[in-house]
């Protein structure tokens, strides 16, 4: 089935674009990317960064609606059977063809038990082939967010995985490394030129990609820089065009900086703390565990005032939310959205009728380099805490090891992301997160919680296919644990880049950068 091979050099394929429209764009992130295999992690953002260089079947625009991509469209043959056509003279980096077997190997391999990404697209059998250009996928049972899935699942040659041993995956979040980690062979706007890990990647623009380039970049040319002052100052001398994140409390002095200006909009990612609810505290000085108690919960949301951390430490930018998703998602209501009040006598009255008058010592952990502000967020909630007559004792740390302890379960209160990615749905948030702990379920669900209502609602609505019948599930399940304080939301973060007055760039919700669409207008 495999195709004649056209090879091609990597190095220098943006030579043929039109030199008076060609740029360079210099991007730096406070990290770096774990590596160029799609399959073997589930962070956003290497993801959105290998999606430069790999493509999915379908994909998201910047408006986040699903579109095709490498398949130009499908249709469903049974509740269980999708059958997908192929874009016709799609070609790899180094010259292959697109087919069916790229298809077949890609997703199954994505699915592989050594994938930490096998979850993220849930239900799949088997991919069989119809012909060169047509595959259908079984799935185990009505997946109605099957496109979603996809749009974070991408397609790598079979052949050129044969060829480096790699057919299959690596588990990155383990140390593993491959061919696949540091060599990439995709379909998209990009093409790995260089790879210096931690210090720099070089992504040259592909003239050969199927698709109408809204581009105008001949390079990405992107550094890791973890120093926010650092990030800021080399945006500022001009040695970087594109900054992400850019730190809020630089906010006013960039924007009153010459030939620079902050972006900023509203973001998806919903900033929560979850609660540790087994029979006793990792951290505590009571015996069994307060947290249990529905009462003690309401308190802690009773002590923390969200207006005061968004005045203070969001620079006004945050959406103080009391739903585990933002409104753009399905599934939020308003009244899902409405929070506890700020009340610290009410606080301190639950806690005494609760039998913790005198409070009680647990460990509040966070990282300091994960989400906006993270650590200044924490450091004010542990304040708010003890002044109900709690005894937080905070733990600060680096996102690997913060997210360890999480997976650990040797945390008591702790702070999570969730931006419902690649899902775009309510269904993100129950099955990963409320869902009693079960297989595939319940990944990152607080220890010691379960909800026999709500685990029957998601595994309901997993496989409805009537978006109305689904979308009343998703709102009954998600209040219900609402209802048992299942985890104390604070907020959505917001965007927060910044840039050079000649970079044109579009942000989207998911606060992915896709410099597909980025230009240069020097």
């Amino acid at each position: 089935m495999k195709r004649h091979l056209v090879l091609t050099a990597a190095v220098g394929l943006s030579l043929g674009l039109n030199a008076a429209s060609a740029e360079s764009l210099r991007y730096a992130t406070a990290r770096d990317i774990y590596g160029f295999d799609p399959h073997s992690v589930t962070d956003s953002f290497t993801n959105i960064f290998v999606h430069h260089v790999y493509e999915p079947l379908v994909r998201y625009t910047a408006e986040l609606e699903i579109e095709p991509a490498l398949a130009t469209h499908w249709e469903i043959i049974e509740p269980t059977r999708i059958r997908y056509h192929l874009r016709e003279g799609v070609t790899f980096h180094q010259g292959q063809e697109l087919d069916a077997e790229d298809v077949a190997m890609s997703l199954m391999r994505a699915v592989h038990p050594n994938s930490p990404l096998r979850g993220n697209l849930p239900g799949l059998v088997d991919v069989e082939i119809i012909d060169d250009l047509t595959v259908e996928l079984i799935m185990s049972g009505p997946t109605p967010l099957l496109n979603n899935y996809l749009t974070n699942i991408f397609i790598l040659d079979a052949d050129w995985l044969r060829e480096h041993n790699s057919v299959d995956p690596i588990d990155a979040s383990r140390g593993e490394e491959g061919h696949t980690t540091s060599h990439a062979n995709g379909t998209g706007p990009f093409v790995v030129e260089s790879r210096r890990p931690d210090a720099m990647t070089v992504l040259a623009a592909n003239p050969d990609w199927w698709d109408e380039p809204q581009h105008n970049l001949s390079r990405i040319v992107h550094t890791p820089i973890a120093s926010a002052a650092t990030r800021v100052s080399a945006l500022l001398s001009g040695e970087i065009d594109l900054i992400e994140p850019a730190p809020l409390q630089d906010a006013q002095r960039i924007d009153s900086s010459p030939g620079v200006r902050m972006l900023e909009a509203p973001g998806l990612r919903s900033i929560m703390m979850g609660y540790n609810m087994s029979d006793t505290l990792v951290d505590g000085n009571v015996e069994g565990n307060p947290l249990q108690d529905l009462r003690v919960r309401q308190a802690f949301e009773h002590a923390i005032d969200m207006d005061l951390i968004r005045e203070r430490i969001m620079r006004g930018k945050s959406r103080v939310s009391g739903a585990l998703i933002a409104p753009e998602v399905p599934g939020w209501t308003e009244q899902m959205d409405q929070r506890l009040p700020y009340d610290p006598d009410r606080a301190r009255e639950l806690l005494a009728e609760a039998g913790y008058a005198d409070g009680f010592a647990f460990n509040l952990n966070c990282p300091n380099d994960r989400y906006v502000n993270d650590e200044g967020i924490c450091q004010a909630m542990a304040s708010m805490l003890a002044r109900v007559g709690l005894e937080p004792r905070l733990v600060t740390e680096p996102r690997q090891l913060h997210f360890q302890r999480v997976d650990d379960r040797q945390v008591d209160m702790y702070m999570l992301g969730w931006a419902t990615l690649p899902m775009l749905d309510g269904f993100s948030v129950l099955s990963a997160m409320l869902h009693s702990t079960e297989g595939a379920f319940g990944t990152f669900t607080p220890p010691g919680y379960s909800n026999p209502r709500v685990d029957e609602l998601t595994r309901a609505i997993e496989v409805e296919l009537d978006e109305e019948k689904r979308r009343s599930m998703l709102v009954e399940a998600l209040m219900l644990a609402k209802e048992d304080h299942a985890w104390l939301p604070l907020h959505q973060q917001p965007l927060s880049w910044a840039a050079r007055d000649e970079v044109e760039v579009t942000q989207s919700a998911d606060d992915l950068v896709r410099l597909w669409y980025a230009r240069i207008n020097r």
